[in-house]
């Protein structure tokens, strides 16, 4: 164990698993924010909220490879180590756990966990094996520090709601925890991604925010979700995205398709604007 910025650092699982239970054995309870760095607002919300409901806040910094497929951008993936540590410091967080690859996944592992249905549709689709890659990781996270609570940003909805499925099917007894998205002045969802949109590109970005929130007032107004979708991706389009993967109206806890006007329901997003694909969400 070390320590650095005035956070205590753990590398391995043995030493993490050592530090939670030195808690345990004080009557403490433990909240977990799991990150991949290149924090932000968005990520620091959640380590307020987990130290407002936990005696102690425990976050993680790995950048997992099982969430990229050869195509995306894990080596180009910001990192900032000692900058993220020092947010965290500042938020209140008690314990970094930074384990390596080789700690995560060591040799001879072939394990991984998968949410079928919610995991297939919009993201899984779109990106294949990615929700297979943050099940597995977030199962060994979860299975590795056994904390009382989770906390993850309804930013990434779907990845919110796969987690929640899978910790009910499996048995784990962790309750997860969403928090709203944190937003910039204009709208933006705060993102690590956001750092490679150019100066250009940033000023035309709050235009998914803008078409998801038209959608959803107007699905709210009783206008037909298919046609509505269709007229936001156009709006996407025109506003310069190079590409929009999906707009559409979802039932708040299935994502399915929504079968009626009155249930609850969620506005989510995917379009590619320069170098970077940014998803947004809104309740309806």
């Amino acid at each position: 164990m070390t320590e650095s910025h005035g956070i205590e650092i753990v590398r391995t699982v043995a030493d993490l698993r050592a530090r939670v239970a030195s808690w345990r054995a004080d009557g403490l309870s433990v909240g977990l924010v799991p990150t991949m760095g290149a924090l932000h607002e968005g990520h620091l919300s959640l380590v307020r909220m987990s130290v407002a409901e936990s005696k102690r806040t425990c976050a993680t910094l790995f950048v997992n490879p099982k969430q990229f497929n050869p195509n995306e951008d894990l080596a180009a993936y910001p990192r900032d180590e000692a900058g993220d540590m020092a947010k965290l410091k500042s938020a209140g967080t008690d314990l970094l756990f930074a384990p390596a690859v080789r700690e995560m996944y060591p040799p001879g592992a072939t394990t991984q966990v998968s949410v079928p249905g919610i995991g297939d549709i919009l993201e899984g689709e779109s990106r294949a094996g990615f929700f297979t890659g943050v099940a597995t990781i977030v199962t060994k996270l979860l299975l590795q520090a056994l904390p009382d609570a989770a906390f993850f940003g309804e930013k990434d909805y779907q990845q919110l709601q796969v987690i929640k499925r899978m910790t009910i099917d499996l048995d784990i007894p962790v309750r997860i925890c969403g928090a709203p998205t944190i937003r910039e002045a204009d709208g933006l969802a705060m993102s690590s991604r956001n750092a490679y949109l150019s100066a250009e590109e940033r000023a035309t970005a709050p235009a998914l925010y803008a078409a998801i929130g038209s959608l959803a007032e107007a699905f709210r107004g009783g206008a037909d979700p298919i046609s509505g979708a269709a007229e936001a991706s156009e709006k996407l389009l025109a506003a310069g995205f190079a590409k929009v993967d999906y707009v559409t109206v979802r039932n708040s806890e299935s994502l399915q398709p929504v079968a009626a006007p009155d249930e609850p329901a969620r506005v989510l997003a995917a379009a590619t604007l320069g170098k970077a694909r940014l998803i947004d969400n809104i309740a309806v």
